[in-house]
């Protein structure tokens, strides 16, 4: 949101000046878990869940690929967000809506038309979960002064990503476990655990009914949707009027073109198994490998990222930040080439992989933040920029399944390789129309 919204707590619109506010502490880590564990679970942990049900690569992509819409569409609405009600209403009722659909996902698997039914369940989910993502933004640069902000942004990543570590980590292992120690069938497996998430959101909704800040209506929201209209058309203008606005669009979108292959097929590859030029792991080993290891050295990656960059300047170390997310893939060429047995070199690997893509996409963010974003409409300029990210990771992962059983995993990871080297290209020769430390295009 633009800093001209910003609000001390104290002075948060919506809210009572009387009522004291809960320590950010209280809230701020449940807040932002509960905004990373269903997003992961609609766009990561359903690819598993479905490929543990026998559907093909292709169809999963397709269907999971395509779950990204919501996230890439999200600031279509977001002046809905702002205009009506508190942001904390809209937390809480998208929570209480996710409650409700991902216990509905568990009760659908048994029937023999689960699929459509479970497509379904999910889609409505991700779209709550994008517009909880907009009103738990809202709330906490409404609620928090600047200090306020900077000193819980770290956390933000941190319980984000421990809710990335939480679905496809935990939960996936646990599917395993149920599986092979329980003797319940897939179905059954997941159904407990997508009732874990329905559960977990009930918790979340609980918990943020006491102690969410109401995080109020910004002081300069439209005040009717006619206004809204007006507002959002010319934020819209006004982003593609930007200087070398279409070369740093391109930017966004390719940044993460190799890793958009990968991150669908990638975890399909582990599970499936040797006969199919797959690795063979099962689901406790998949968790703990792909969810577990692999989200700590992402976030590893992103810390170590962060302060590579705040050392040198986006400008300096864009180029390297860009290497660093794309190198990487090349540990699943060979994986896909050698087909290891060895479960450590499998582990180190794939965590190798995640450390340089959380690394890396510290550029992708800071890209959007400070070349896409600045001007009079920073929150939704940077909303649209994101919406490009999300366009990338859902066009490439909708057509990666039907791309790797055309050309069988060990081409389909030299495919992705040598698509890894386009953003590098483009990376070289990257605009940066904003002067580093300003907040305003260069003439």
């Amino acid at each position: 949101m633009d800093a001209s919204t910003q609000q001390t707590p104290a002075q948060s619109p919506g809210s009572d000046p009387k009522t004291k506010r809960a320590h950010p502490a209280l809230w701020v880590p449940s807040l932002y878990l509960a905004m990373g564990t269903p997003m992961i679970a609609v766009t990561v942990v359903s690819a598993i869940m479905y490929k543990n049900l026998g559907l093909s690569n292709a169809q999963i992509a397709l269907y999971t690929g395509s779950m990204y819409l919501p996230w890439v569409v999200k600031p279509l609405w977001a002046p809905i967000v702002e205009m009506f009600r508190t942001k904390k209403f809209f937390v809480l009722t998208m929570q209480l809506a996710m409650m409700v659909t991902l216990g509905c996902v568990a009760l659908a698997l048994p029937l023999g038309d689960y699929l459509p039914w479970t497509i379904a369940f999910f889609w409505i989910t991700g779209f709550a979960s994008a517009t909880q993502d907009i009103a738990a933004d809202g709330v906490y640069i409404s609620s928090m002064d600047h200090k306020e902000q900077a000193l819980y942004v770290g956390i933000q990543g941190i319980f984000w990503n421990l809710g990335r570590v939480i679905s496809s980590g935990l939960l996936v292992t646990f599917t395993g476990i149920l599986h092979s120690d329980m003797k319940l069938d897939w179905v059954h497996a997941w159904m407990v655990v997508m009732g874990i998430l329905a559960a977990f959101m009930g918790l979340a909704f609980v918990w943020h009914l006491k102690v969410l800040p109401t995080g109020g209506r910004a002081a300069d929201t439209p005040a009717n949707v006619t206004e809204a209209l007006g507002t959002f058309t010319d934020a819209f203008v006004s982003f593609f009027r930007k200087k070398s606005i279409w070369m740093m669009i391109a930017m966004a979108y390719f940044y993460r073109f190799g890793e958009g292959f990968i991150d669908k097929i990638g975890p399909l590859f582990l599970l499936d198994s040797r006969d199919l030029g797959g690795l063979g792991l099962n689901n406790v080993q998949l968790g703990n490998i792909n969810g577990t290891y692999g989200t700590v050295a992402f976030i590893v990656g992103a810390l170590v990222g962060g302060l590579f960059s705040a050392r040198l300047g986006l400008r300096r170390s864009f180029f390297f930040l860009v290497v660093a997310l794309n190198i990487p893939h090349v540990t699943y060429l060979y994986l896909s080439q050698f087909l290891p047995e060895s479960l450590w070199a499998i582990s180190i690997a794939v965590t190798i992989e995640k450390f340089g893509y959380g690394f890396g996409s510290v550029g992708h963010m800071l890209y959007m933040m400070q070349q896409m974003a600045p001007g009079p409409y920073k929150t939704a300029h940077y909303a649209f920029a994101t919406g490009i990210m999300g366009l990338c990771m859902m066009s490439t992962g909708m057509v990666s399944g039907a791309l790797q059983e055309w050309l069988g995993y060990q081409t389909f990871f030299i495919f992705a390789m040598v698509v890894s080297l386009i953003p590098m290209v483009m990376a070289w020769n990257a605009r940066f129309p904003v002067s580093e430390g300003e907040d305003k295009p260069v003439d």
